[in-house]
């Protein structure tokens, strides 16, 4: 059985609410060992939140006293300053600051082997900033603690459709440069992969055109012609069954009624909007191209709602099991490499 860390989110959202009704399923509890990372006063924060107990927990203070054949679920005591003192919907240094060292602990574990998958519940990058975190978001700092020499690349997932994309977090100015052959190729080289794991034998994947109409024909913008369309080619020269470009105002309806099953797409936006408003309530984020798998819910910290018992669990759940299947897959798969990253 695969051991996986769940790591509390921050303390000031609906992290400590989602981790009681996550912990709460019994189909969950027994298809992995499970390890939480983070602070056990926030485990009672949850429980005062959900207005349900937890299962039985064994709470640890060093790694070392690991042994799921006394319990499946342990908790290792993280404890924070400032954790405790956390105003639901506020952001602050110590709870940013918490989630780091929490996610850095998760990291040396997956590294020495200990575990084999992580989930991490919303952090809050505002939080992270404040409380000291020079990394832009979780994958950056991934790719620095794992010394990648590219960098890794998020997909969200929801009602089975996939959305992969060759930039993402950087601003709008600085995409057209990022659009080269090498990044486009890399990034579908990546989602087959990355589909592979998560139990797909021979994904079906869709490339999104940069420019509206696909440039017809290079009269509104030639990216298409130059750098996309030659990258999907050299994918399919590697076995990999991909389509495109494609418009990608039009692209989506093909997804939803199930003729591809994941979309790479060219920035940040142009999938992701279309992703949420057809499943945010169910959304998965997957962090590909890392030794290890790594999943959370789509959705942030909801500081909106922070509190009132309106999480909804779905999402986590999703997360989890979808962490699972990954982590049992990972090894499974003949030729999968998932060191395979984007530069962008």
């Amino acid at each position: 059985m695969k051991t996986i860390a769940l790591i509390q989110g921050d303390a000031a959202g609906i992290g400590p609410e989602l981790m009681v009704k996550l912990l709460r399923q019994d189909h969950l509890r027994q298809s992995a060992n499970i390890l939480v990372i983070g602070d056990p006063r926030l485990m009672r924060s949850g429980e005062t939140v959900a207005g349900e107990e937890l299962p039985e927990i064994r709470y640890i203070d060093d790694i070392a006293e690991l042994d799921f054949a006394s319990a499946r679920i342990h908790h290792l005591n993280m404890s924070r300053d400032g954790v405790d003192d956390a105003v639901f919907g506020k952001a602050s240094a110590a709870c940013g600051a918490a989630c780091m060292a929490w996610l850095t602990r998760a990291y040396e574990l997956a590294a020495d082997g200990t575990i084999d998958g992580i989930c991490f519940l919303p952090f809050n990058k505002e939080a992270m900033y404040l409380g000291g975190s020079e990394h832009v978001d979780e994958l950056s700092y991934a790719r620095s603690f794992f010394k990648l020499p590219n960098r890794p690349s998020e997909f969200n997932v929801a009602n089975g459709m996939w959305n992969g994309r060759v930039t993402s977090h950087v601003p709008m100015k600085e995409v057209p440069e990022l659009l080269t052959h090498e990044r486009v190729l890399e990034s579908i080289e990546l989602t087959d992969a990355t589909l592979k794991m998560a139990g797909y034998d021979r994904p079906r994947i869709v490339v999104a055109a940069y420019n509206p109409h696909a440039g017809d024909g290079g009269l509104l913008g030639d990216e298409e012609i130059l750098v996309i369309a030659p990258a999907v080619e050299s994918a399919r020269e590697k076995q990999i069954l991909v389509a495109g470009p494609m418009p990608a105002d039009t692209l989506w309806l093909k997804v939803r009624d199930g003729f591809y099953d994941a979309v790479v797409t060219m920035y940040h936006d142009q999938g992701q909007i279309a992703i949420k408003l057809m499943g945010f309530e169910k959304g998965v984020s997957v962090l590909a191209g890392l030794p290890v798998p790594i999943t959370t819910p789509a959705h942030g910290t909801a500081f909106d709602i922070a509190g009132k018992n309106l999480a909804n669990v779905v999402p986590t759940t999703n997360a989890v099991t979808m962490l699972v299947n990954m982590a049992e897959r990972r090894n499974a798969v003949a030729g999968l490499d998932l060191q395979v990253g984007l530069l962008a």
